[in-house]
Formats: C-alpha cells, structure tokens, sequence
C-alpha cells in the first residue's frame, strides 16, 4: 500500500510539471532542433569507469569495450573528463599537453579506436577542454618561466609585487591563500586563479587564443563533436590588478571573503568564447560551458547576440536545491524556459554530490532517483 501510495505521488509530481516543460504552442518539430538539442549526454570519469587491463586504472580501451552498454542506455553522446597528459595535480585539470592522450588512460591509436567505434554506434564524443590554465609541466610555462625575454613569457600571467615579499595584489586563489606564486628564477609573480601547479594562460594576448582554438581544431579532426569548457568565468582578469573587493567574515580556508570583481565573469569572456564558436560551426560542433550563475539573466548573457557564443551553458540552479520541492522546481523550470535559448539542466556532477544523496529521504531514495531521471529526460532541453 506504501508502495502504491508513493508511485502516485511521484506521477502526481511528474504531472505537474508539463506546462513548464514545454515550450508554450510551439510544436517540437517547428523547432528545427541540431543534434545536440535532441542527444542525451552521459558523463564518463574514465579514471574509473571501465578497466581493460586490470591494472586498477580506468582507461580508453575500457570506454570502447562498453559502446553497446551506452547505446543500449539511450546515449546520444560521451563527455569524457579530462584525459590528455598531466601530472595529475588536480585529477587532470592540469593539462600538460592538449594534444595526446595520458599513458594511463592508452594513448592516441586508442583513442582513435575509440572515436571510429563510437561513430560505428551513433555516439558523438565531447571533450573536457581546460581553457583557463594549464599545468605547471606544460612546455608553454616551461619556456615562459625561463626568463623575462622568452618567447612564451607573455603566454602567462607575470607581475612584480607590490614591495619585497608581497603578492602584486589581494586576489585568493579558489583553493586557499594568494593567487599569486613568487618565481625564483625571474623574481616576479605568476598569477593561479586555482593551483599554484596550474598558472592562468594569459587571454589578452592574440598568440595565446590562436593557440587553443587551434587546439579545438586539431581534436575536430580527430573527430571530437564538441567541447566542454571548463572554468570559463576565469578567463580574463582586470589588467590593472585592482583589488578585489573585502566582505566581512573569512571563507573554508581562512582567507578574507573576496568579492572577485576583477578576476571572474569580466566582459572579455563574450568574445573569447564568440571566437571559440566561430571555429565550432565550422565542424557542426557544440560548446557546453560550465556556467556558475546567480539566476537566469545572468545565465542569458553566455548565449551570447543570436545564440553566438554557448549552446548549452550550464545551468546549475537545479543543484541549490536538496529537497524534493515541487514548488522550487516548477519556480525553476518556468525560469528557465523564458530564457533565450535551449536548456541544459544539472542535477549533479562529478563537482556535486549525487542528486540520489541530495534528494533521497532515506527510505524512498530509488523511487526518488528514478523520479529525477524522468524529470530530467523529460524537459525541453539537452540532459
């Protein structure tokens, strides 16, 4: 009887919400969707997923033996997380080369398998693309830490203090204490918005875009369908270095609480990403971006004029809340749908706890995951 009793609840639920869903007396077909706004996207942490030789570490060959499994799932297409060369800093956010393939995860030839054997199975490949900043390792920084007059000095963030053992300004990093790390060799300061190990790439310069968005190219040809671009609102930085602004109270790690006003969400992110779109269309791709906003106006401005910038920003709003709330999800969804362009909710990711830990009551968590799944492959939008 509980059981029955549930069911309907969660039906009554599901039935609520199709007036948001939908797109007001707009068939679905008038829409004239591209693949990416019908595909269901699946995200692999191939560290884990699949091991094909058995040496305790997830890999390349791993994804390829399951395509059956993820085409019988309904999976239009794989996100893979990042699996180029790294020293592994920060579980691969740290790139040391865009442009092969980590030993641990096998290397270019599997990919390349894993590439013709997804086309073989109607599933496209997304790749995590680290945009802000690369690893310490990478040849780039190599060069550009080697004097003040290298050929990739001005590829990085490089400044003087401000006196004799201070930092040039008061910028945090994300993970704890100044954003800035004194360089011996040189004695001037390189700027991570993240790990001391993963210095920002310096967008303002010409050379540094043309760099990667020949990086995107290059994979586009190896036959990736489309990016993830990781930490996108930490691209550009004030070049004046102003301070960032000082809220009472200290975060997790002790720091003073910083409004990131110069360092985070500046305009010049819109034109970064209007030219990584321009090279997208020229393979068909799709640019999925890891968008942390506060609401949905701010959500709008990574479309960009005429949907020229991300297909599918992310929207987290879903992931603030951690209680089945009717009510908050209808707010949400009908927020949503009066946005410019086409949804792309998340419910958890490999950043956030699993939406089964997050709305689960202890006592009905399958029925409650299996409601979410439906809720999420139902919506207009890309899931």
């Amino acid at each position: 009887m509980q059981k029955t009793c549930l069911t309907i609840l969660l039906c009554a639920f599901l039935l609520s919400l199709p007036a948001c869903a939908q797109n007001a007396g707009k068939p679905v077909d008038a829409e004239r969707h591209q693949w990416w706004q019908h595909a269901v996207f699946y995200e692999i942490y191939p560290r884990s997923f699949a091991d094909s030789n058995n040496d305790g570490v997830g890999d390349l060959k791993g994804i390829t033996s399951k395509l059956d499994y993820l085409k019988d799932l309904g999976v239009d297409a794989i996100w893979i997380s990042p699996c180029f060369p790294s020293p592994q800093v920060d579980f691969g956010y740290d790139v040391s080369d865009y442009e092969n393939i980590d030993p641990m995860y096998g290397s270019l030839t599997d990919f390349d398998m894993l590439s013709s054997g997804a086309k073989t199975h109607g599933i496209r490949i997304i790749l995590d693309f680290v945009v802000n900043h690369s690893s310490d390792q990478h040849k780039w920084f190599l060069d550009s830490k080697s004097s003040k007059t290298s050929e990739h000095r001005d590829w990085y963030i490089w400044r003087d203090g401000k006196a004799p053992g201070q930092p040039p300004n008061n910028w945090n990093s994300t993970f704890g204490g100044s954003a800035w790390k004194l360089d011996p060799t040189t004695n001037q300061y390189y700027y991570h918005y993240f790990y001391a190990e993963q210095p920002d790439l310096n967008w303002r310069n010409p050379v540094v875009k043309d760099a990667m968005f020949d990086v995107t190219r290059w994979w586009y040809k190896r036959g990736v369908s489309g990016f993830r671009l990781d930490a996108v609102d930490t691209l550009f930085e004030d070049p004046d270095l102003h301070d960032n602004p000082i809220r009472p109270g200290t975060n997790a790690f002790g720091d003073a609480l910083e409004d990131e006003k110069y360092n985070k969400k500046l305009p010049e992110v819109h034109e970064a990403l209007r030219g990584l779109r321009k090279v997208t269309d020229e393979y068909n791709g799709v640019l999925i971006g890891e968008t942390w906003t506060a609401n949905i106006d701010e959500l709008n401005k990574y479309y960009g004029e005429g949907n020229n910038e991300l297909q599918l920003p992310m929207d987290f709003l879903f992931t603030r809340i951690d209680k089945l709330s009717p009510a908050e999800f209808r707010k949400q969804i009908a927020a949503v749908n009066a946005a410019s362009g086409w949804p792309t909710f998340v419910i958890s990711n490999h950043d956030i706890p699993r939406s089964y830990d997050r709305y689960g009551d202890g006592q009905h968590n399958d029925q409650i995951a299996k409601l979410m799944a439906g809720l999420y492959l139902t919506l207009r939008g890309t899931p």
